[in-house]
Parts: C-alpha cells; structure tokens; sequence
C-alpha cells in the first residue's frame, strides 16, 4: 500500500476516535447541567440531522477539492464545535438554556462528520487500484471498529475522577483557559486529537483527479439523489439489503444509549463504568465481523437474516443481567450477532448499489437512509425517556421491534424469490 494510505487511515483513526469520546464527554456535560434524562438521546439526534439534510449535497461538495483538504477542513469544523462546547456557560443567552449551546454545538461536530464520510471513502478509489479497494476498505472498517471500542473507552477514562483531578491541576501558564470541570478538561484533550487529525490530513497527497462537483445546482442534486434512493429500494436484493443496515444502525446507536442507562439501574455503574460495557459490545461487533467475512460468500449473505431477528431476543435477556459476570459475555454476544448479520448486509449493499449507480452515490443513498433511522428510534427512545418509562420496558420493546422487523425483512425476501426479476449475485462476486 502507499505512504498516502496510511496516512488516510491514521486521519480516520483519530478522528473517530475523538467522535467517540467527545460522545461520552458531552453525556458528562449534560448530566452536569441536570438535564432530564430524555434530554441525552438528543445528543446523537443533533448529531446525525446533518447526514440526513445534507445527504445530496456533501458528495458534490467532496469531489469540489482534493479530499484530503476536504477531510482537513471537516476536522477543522469538528474542533470548532467543540470550542462551542467548551465554552457554552459564555454563549448563553437569556431564553437559549446551556444544554441547548451543548446540543447545537455537538451539530456542528455532526456537519464535520457528514462532509468528513464521503471524502474518506472516496479518496480510496483515486488513489488505489481496484483490485485493493476491498483489502482497503477492510483495514478502514477495522481501524474504525477499534476507535469506536478505544473511543468509548477514552472519553470514559477522561471523565472518571483519577485523570480529570490531574487535567483540571494542569495549568497553562498566563492563561485563564475556564476549564473548571471534568467534562470540559476531556472537550480539551478530545479537540488536540482532531488536530492530530487534521494534521496528517495536510499530508494526504493530491491524486492527480480533476476535482470538479458534476453540478452546483441545488435542485439537480436534489433530484438525482431522490432518484438514486428510489433506485436502490426498488431493486430486489438492494431493499433487503438496506433495510437491514439501515435498522442495524439504528438499533446501534440507540442501544449505545440504553446500555448506559440500563448499566446505571441494573448495575449500579457511573457513567465512566458503563463505558466500559459499550467497549465490550463493540469487541463483539469486531468478533462478529471478522466471522462473518471469513465464513459467509456474498452469495449467501441473505441467509443471516435470521440472526438479526436472534439479536433481538438476546437484547431483551438483558433484563435478566444484575452482575457484571453475566452483563459481559451478553454483550459480547449481543455485539458478536450484531457484526455477524451486519458485515455481509453491508457488502451485499455495496455490490448492489455499485452496479445500479456507481459507489459515491450508493454510500450516498446508504448514509442518508442509516441516519435517518437513527434520528427516528432516537426520537422514540427520548420520548419513551421523557415519559418515564422503565429501562427495562425499553429493553423490552427495542428488542421485539427489531426482531419482529427482521422477521418481516425476511418475509419479504421470500416473496421477492417468487419474482422473476430477482436479480442474481455471481458466485464470484467479491465482498
């Protein structure tokens, strides 16, 4: 592989790695201020917005510059996000709560992220060769599973008493920096790993591609996006395919959310404990992944529909979990069958959508229709919060939901194989 690769790949390790803690350091905050509980949901939600009401728009805007100044300047948009942050107790004004600077900020790290996608993928395809995109495309979903799982468990170990006591006693000298507390010490720390970021970004090496958005029409990129998406849900394998990821990460993010709260009243767990759980479970996404890839062909990846619908029932076991002796190997469980199902959904999404209308607008479609989802079981889980339901009636009822959407997933797959336009995969085709 070359220099400009690696390169690539130390960019998106650290980015997502600060996207991970800044999460868990932005929970901190809100539980700082004493916001209801309904209120930390809405952290993810503000987020995601952005994938959604700016899907038709980042792709043009990735191929208007080399990528890798696209890639730079998003980080630089992230580490202001976190200056709005960091300094929400000045930004607040009369009638605008603090908790609303905090969640209007976190956007702004979310308009980073959504612009950020696009390019990181797309600068694969320009500066390797076809035959290595897939090895590529392994390594940059596997470096991103690890920064999720060290993330996580970064931002938890910045807000836990021992290392902020020790940020909060650094002093920078002649200046007054107002960090008071441990949540914003661990905003401090997460901003210096967008800039390592955005530093390797300068590196990136220009790949020679005329970089040219197809049109700054609004509206023909509205229209062509629209199309893209009909495109992909219409296709036999292709809806199948991307319900299934699109509940997954849906489901994903909202479990982020519950494992925390269920950790809190099941386990008596801090914040910065029950980071540690999230950790796990994505050790088990990783598992699964890696399974998956090794034993199920592209041809046969519709078969693991099913386990998506065994994820669900094992979720509602949770219930049952009151040690950490039996709340790990779940969540290693829950995270195994989640990686297993998704890896060979995703890719059976890619193969499809690559030949319907070409990989840029096929991750397009992908990322608008994924957080799309999860600002809608986001929403529920806030409003489920916000009229005080039970954790474990929430456990409950998010695990029979995507249990029962699987079944009807699979349902639907079975009539589309009484079709005579179901397309066919080649036993060849590659993941």
């Amino acid at each position: 592989m070359p220099l400009g690769f690696y390169l690539i790949m130390a960019a998106q390790f650290f980015s997502s790695l600060a996207d991970n803690a800044l999460l868990v350091a932005a929970i901190a905050l809100l539980m700082q201020m004493q916001t209801p509980e309904w209120m930390t949901p809405l952290l993810k939600f503000f987020f995601t917005v952005s994938y959604v009401l700016f899907a038709a728009f980042v792709g043009a805007f990735a191929d208007s510059m080399p990528k890798g100044r696209v890639m730079f300047l998003t980080n630089l948009v992230k580490i202001g996000g976190c200056l709005i942050m960091f300094f929400h107790e000045i930004l607040t004004v009369p009638g605008i709560a603090g908790y609303m600077v905090v969640l209007l900020a976190y956007s702004v790290v979310g308009m980073g992220a959504s612009a950020y996608s696009p390019a990181k993928y797309g600068i694969l395809t320009e500066l390797l060769p076809h035959h290595r995109l897939v090895i590529a495309n392994g390594w940059i979903e596997g470096l991103t599973v690890a920064s999720i799982i060290l993330g996580t468990l970064l931002g938890g170990v910045l807000i836990s008493r021992a290392v902020s006591s020790v940020l909060l006693a650094f002093d920078v000298p002649w200046i007054d920096t107002g960090i008071d507390t441990a949540p914003e010490a661990a905003i401090a720390v997460i901003m210096l790993f967008y800039l390592i970021a955005a530093i390797f970004n300068l590196y990136i090496p220009d790949t020679g591609v005329d970089h040219r958005a197809p049109s700054r029409n609004p509206v023909f990129l509205v229209r062509e996006f629209a199309h893209c998406v009909k495109l992909l849900w219409s296709d036999k394998l292709g809806q199948i395919s991307l319900a299934t990821t699109t509940l997954f990460w849906g489901a994903g993010a909202t479990l982020q959310f519950i494992v925390l709260k269920w950790a809190e009243v099941a386990l008596g767990y801090t914040l910065s404990q029950a980071t540690v759980l999230q950790g796990v479970c994505a050790v088990g996404i990783a598992v699964g992944s890696v399974v998956a890839a090794r034993f199920v062909p592209l041809r046969r990846s519709v078969d693991v529909v099913p386990v998506g619908i065994a994820m669900g029932l094992v979720v509602i076991a949770m219930n049952f979990a009151t040690s950490v002796a039996v709340a790990i190997p779940l969540m290693i469980l829950i995270g195994a069958l989640a990686g297993f199902f998704v890896v060979p959904m995703n890719a059976l999404l890619q193969h499809r959508g690559h030949i319907l209308m070409g990989a840029g607008h096929s991750i397009a479609v992908q990322n608008f229709n994924e957080n799309l989802s999860i600002l809608v079981m986001l929403s529920v889980y806030a409003l489920l919060m916000w009229l005080d339901f039970s954790i474990y009636t929430v456990v409950i009822v998010f695990g029979l939901f995507v249990s029962s959407t699987m079944v009807l997933v699979r349902r639907r797959h079975l009539y589309n194989l009484t079709r005579s336009d179901m397309p066919t995969i080649p036993a060849d085709a590659s993941h």
